[in-house]
């Protein structure tokens, strides 16, 4: 999958909606928004199946093959996942969205160990 977006982000939002967390099995979704921005395909987009949930505004587009999210057009708008994109990027997230939301034990995390891999 190899894709260019030509235009610059307006939000950068971390969803804590149900929707988002089922879509990552995360505690939110990390997501980039443009109403300006174009997206367009070098390869793969064969490959990119679009879900919108019934009776939402909630989508999500995914590889076929491999199963990452990948950018997608709606409602005039493109909506880029954060994790998606190859080259590193300085944005910073505007905001925590649909907090209301949020997972249970979704607190204190800052307060966690951390460790640069997986820990043995």
């Amino acid at each position: 999958m190899r894709f260019v977006i030509e235009g610059g982000f307006d939000h950068f939002y971390l969803c804590h909606c149900a929707h988002c967390r089922k879509d990552t099995g995360s505690a939110y979704a990390a997501n980039l928004f443009s109403a300006t921005a174009t997206l367009r395909w070098l390869a793969g987009e064969d490959k990119a199946i679009l879900y919108r949930l019934p009776a939402t505004r909630h989508a999500r587009c995914f590889c076929d093959n491999c199963g990452s999210g990948l950018p997608y057009a709606m409602e005039q708008m493109i909506v880029v996942p954060a994790g998606s994109l190859d080259a590193p990027f300085d944005a910073v997230p505007d905001a925590h969205i649909f907090v209301a939301s949020k997972a249970a034990w979704e607190h204190d995390l800052d307060r966690l160990p951390a460790f640069d891999a997986f820990p043995s």
